[in-house]
């Protein structure tokens, strides 16, 4: 089998693979996951997580440990925080080096390689949770990334989590127009960087651990995370009170499995459909263990003074506005970007006619 044929088959069949393994673990351990002839490994992961944020880094553990359980405890994955195999932003680097096999990472990390990297994450005003996971698994979405990654870094990639839509930062001072957003030092990676950037903001991209301290120190003057449970691990609210919503630039981040495919091929198939099942198993698990926490998360943060706000309407139009326009201009230039971002925009458009109508027409309804 070639290389393309495989990636084909790796991607096209992890969502049916990979979710019958989840439903019948038990299945999955007697498909020869047990063979004495099957090799006993261990993999160290390079993670861009602390270990403090116990939904992202302890969705590397459960996978851990899902794989472990599936081969009978033959395959065991040690995760790493970021910065002991590899910087926080670097994990890519060191899995596509062979250096580590397997990282844990967001692939928008890496767009100064090529923005493609972005669809792997999120795209501002992209796609959903929901809509992203039927984009990768059954709307070509990762088959085109894992012919991409292999070409480009010799890497397969897997979805291995999402936060579901995040908010829009913290603020050391009110934002009402784009006016107020001259000048300021945010931390924002992606190509919600590349906007933020577009409309006068100074955009720096420091790892998670590392936001407290620059907010602090008056480094920068605003930061983005995640959503209400992490920022309040990170303190985030102890260094500024302004925070807003929604965030725009991600609308449904996916954080992803990055491993070596010299590595990967090397693998036994009972191991890389245990990777694959565990894989998705957290995909699923990751959003809803974030909805679940986020909410009681913001309670504790405005009992505690924090001032919640919307971006304006102004803010929003010219966040979108120039979002599209910097694509167009990318797929102008850059043929691969282009590629991705005409099947990527098509599928959007359709499954966005099909969230309006019936989730999105129920949540307004039930927000009266």
């Amino acid at each position: 089998m070639n290389r393309r044929d495989f990636l084909k088959t790796a991607g096209l069949g992890v969502a049916a693979s990979a979710l019958a393994a989840c439903a019948s673990p038990a299945t999955a351990e007697s498909t020869d996951a047990n063979s004495s002839d099957l090799p006993v490994l261990d993999w160290q992961m390079a993670t861009s997580w602390s270990t403090g944020l116990d939904v992202l880094f302890g969705a590397t553990q459960r996978f851990a440990e899902r794989v472990s359980a599936l081969t009978g405890g033959k395959f065991t994955i040690t995760p790493r925080a970021g910065g002991e195999l590899a910087k926080a932003t670097e994990v890519l680097d060191v899995v596509s080096a062979g250096a580590v096999p397997i990282g844990h990472t967001a692939s928008y990390y890496y767009i100064g390689k090529s923005w493609v990297m972005a669809f792997g994450t999120s795209l501002p005003f992209g796609l959903t949770a929901s809509q992203q996971n039927a984009w990768l698994y059954y709307g070509g979405g990762l088959q085109l990334l894992q012919e991409y990654y292999a070409k480009k870094f010799n890497v397969i990639q897997f979805p291995a989590g999402n936060t579901s839509t995040q908010m829009g930062g913290w603020f050391r001072k009110q934002i009402n127009t784009v006016a107020d957003l001259q000048g300021l030092k945010m931390r924002i990676p992606g190509l919600g960087g590349q906007v933020m950037s577009a409309l006068g903001v100074q955009v720096q991209n420091i790892p998670g651990g590392e936001i407290f301290q620059a907010l602090e120190t008056g480094a920068i003057d605003a930061a983005e995370w995640v959503g209400p449970y992490d920022d309040e691990k990170l303190g985030l609210h102890k260094a500024t009170g302004f925070y807003y919503y929604p965030g725009w630039w991600e609308p449904g981040p996916t954080v992803e499995l990055q491993i070596n495919l010299d590595e990967w091929n090397k693998l036994p198939a009972p191991y890389q459909a245990a990777i694959q099942a565990a894989a998705t198993e957290i995909n699923v698990t990751m959003s809803a263990q974030y909805d679940a926490v986020n909410g009681e998360a913001l309670e504790r943060l405005l009992e505690g003074g924090v001032v919640l706000s919307a971006y304006s309407d102004e803010i929003m139009q010219a966040a979108e506005d120039k979002a599209f326009e910097l694509y167009k201009a990318k797929a102008e230039e850059d043929a691969e970007f282009k590629d991705i971002y005409e099947q990527w925009i098509a599928f959007r458009e359709r499954v966005s006619k099909w969230s309006f109508t019936n989730e999105f027409s129920l949540l307004k309804f039930m927000a009266k």
